[in-house]
């Protein structure tokens, strides 16, 4: 749940938010160029100009302590969920013109913004953001084999067990395929560990969840050194791919607005 703290607090609040625009809206959806469709485009403009700067310029200003990375992080996710939905809402369901084209690619940058945090949250960090290196992660990969040797040790006739699940591949195929077939692989083996402590005396289960968590720490450092050079050239590609959609949308969302500011007050003479 920590993980994902900023998306429950966005969509809880896309829920507060969709709530007070349906008892605004009964009469029918407030049109674009009415107070309140003005209001949330507005809103929802500058929370999208936020999230285009704010996050970019803390990760410049690497001697400047500015708050966590992982904290301007989940604020970046936050006011990327919560700033297209209030433009969504500021449109009144009207997709034509630029207005439209707009609304079309704030959809693919959201979309591209969740694969995103997938695979940025796919690379180990430390707690203030920072990547983990390659040796780093063995010697931890070693001290958790050690906990589990010393545990082991200390509980013998529970290596059977070990080497059933050590059975299960860590990841399958390379590259890209490993990371589209990752979730299936633990699906797999999270089953096969059910099954097994199914079979267990209720007396045992204790030392089955502590042996559980041993087993699921060593196989997370496990993935996390044969996927980081594939989720690095991910997250590489997939930076490629946002940052230009952003600065498209922010383009189209400041030409937008410029021109319904231009036809408002009636400047075309």
């Amino acid at each position: 749940m920590k993980q994902n703290v900023e998306l429950v607090v966005a969509f809880a609040f896309i829920v507060l938010l969709t709530a007070a625009y349906l008892v605004v809206a009964r009469a029918g959806p407030p049109g674009p160029s009415t107070i309140l469709g003005h209001g949330i485009g507005i809103a929802g403009f500058v929370l999208m100009l936020m999230t285009e700067t704010l996050y970019s310029l803390r990760k410049q200003s690497r001697g400047i302590r500015w708050g966590r990375m992982q904290t301007w992080l989940s604020f970046h996710i936050f006011t990327g969920i919560v700033g297209p939905y209030m433009v969504f809402l500021h449109t009144g369901f009207k997709f034509a013109g630029l207005a439209g084209l707009a609304m079309w690619v704030t959809v693919v940058v959201v979309a591209s913004g969740f694969v995103g945090r997938y695979v940025y949250t796919a690379i180990p960090r430390t707690s203030a953001g920072v990547e983990i290196g390659a040796q780093q992660l063995e010697a931890a990969l070693r001290q958790a084999q050690d906990r589990l040797d010393a545990w082991l040790g200390a509980s013998p006739r529970w290596r059977a067990l070990v080497e059933h699940m050590d059975g299960l591949p860590v990841t399958q195929g390379v590259g890209f395929v490993a990371a589209i077939r990752q979730p299936g692989v633990e699906r797999r083996y999270r089953q096969r560990w059910r099954q097994a402590v199914a079979r267990l005396d209720a007396s045992h289960h204790p030392q089955a969840s502590e042996l559980d968590g041993l087993l699921r720490r060593r196989r997370t450092l496990q993935q996390q050194i044969e996927m980081q050079a594939t989720t690095r050239r991910m997250l590489a590609i997939w930076h490629t791919l946002h940052v230009p959609l952003g600065l498209v949308l922010f383009v189209l969302a400041f030409v937008h607005a410029v021109g319904a500011v231009y036809y408002a007050r009636g400047l075309t003479g």
